[in-house]
């Protein structure tokens, strides 16, 4: 039985069989997890080593696999890692709060919808950084601290199934004012972006839920808005300040074949 407490990572364990069902209730983050992986540069050599803060189940591993990183999750609950490991990810049983990892080990860090779950933001974020090397890059993506948020990722989210009930606690989520001043603080330069989920998709998912070969029903596109969800990119000092890519119009969200999903 799901936790009434809400933000509680036992939640995980109950819900342990969505990571990977198609059209469960983990789609949408099966959407946000192909973006995120169209963030990450290429190693540029072997021997590199890409943390996943908070990995879950592994969403991100198939999109990052072929190139070539040592693709270490760190995550709270056992059962997700089991999953993750099954998708080639090193699993590390921690919290992100207190990684159990080297300082500056990391090529790239990246933190998928876990910073809105976290009570100590200050120090999770010092964490991420101290992980990162110098001039490494880090990923991200959250939930914005605003009304429109609340209401659409808890009031209406939960009540139309898109969120499962109980998992987000809406005090804990942040501004991407609040964040880029943390990064900033550990070196971090952080440029951010509004995403939102395509609108076409979300009927399939809601309405249609046809999920016979496996494939996601929709995709994370960019958005004018930061107020709901939005995307983070940046890199550690040490790389000049001109290698914090801008993010591009249509880098999130194509297809191989440079098709967009209808909105």
């Amino acid at each position: 039985m799901l936790s009434m407490r809400r933000n509680d990572p036992c939640q995980y364990d109950d819900l342990a069989g969505e990571w990977w069902r198609p059209g469960g209730g983990f789609e949408l983050l099966r959407w946000l997890a192909a973006a995120r992986a169209e963030l990450i540069p290429r190693p540029g050599g072997p021997g590199r080593v890409l943390v996943d803060a908070g990995c879950g189940g592994g969403l991100l591993a198939p999109h990052v696999s072929a190139l070539g990183y040592q693709h270490v999750g760190v995550d709270l609950r056992a059962s997700g890692l089991v999953q993750a490991a099954e998708q080639g990810v090193v699993p590390v049983a921690a919290d992100v709060a207190g990684l159990p990892l080297a300082d500056g080990c990391a090529d790239v860090v990246v933190a998928g919808e876990i910073l809105e779950h976290v009570p100590d933001l200050s120090g999770t974020v010092a964490e991420l950084c101290r992980v990162l090397r110098p001039g490494g890059r880090v990923v991200l993506d959250t939930v914005n601290s605003t009304a429109l948020s609340r209401f659409v990722t808890v009031t209406l989210g939960e009540r139309l199934g898109v969120a499962p009930v109980g998992l987000h606690d809406p005090a804990l989520f942040v501004s991407p004012r609040r964040l880029r001043a943390e990064f900033a603080r550990h070196g971090v330069r952080l440029a951010v972006r509004g995403v939102r989920p395509t609108f076409s998709g979300l009927v399939r998912w809601l309405v249609v839920r046809p999920a016979s070969d496996g494939r996601p029903l929709g995709q994370i596109v960019p958005t004018f808005s930061t107020a709901i969800l939005y995307q983070g990119i940046g890199h550690k000092a040490a790389a000049p300040p001109s290698a914090v890519p801008p993010f591009a119009v249509g880098q999130v969200g194509a297809s191989s074949s440079g098709k967009r999903d209808g909105r």
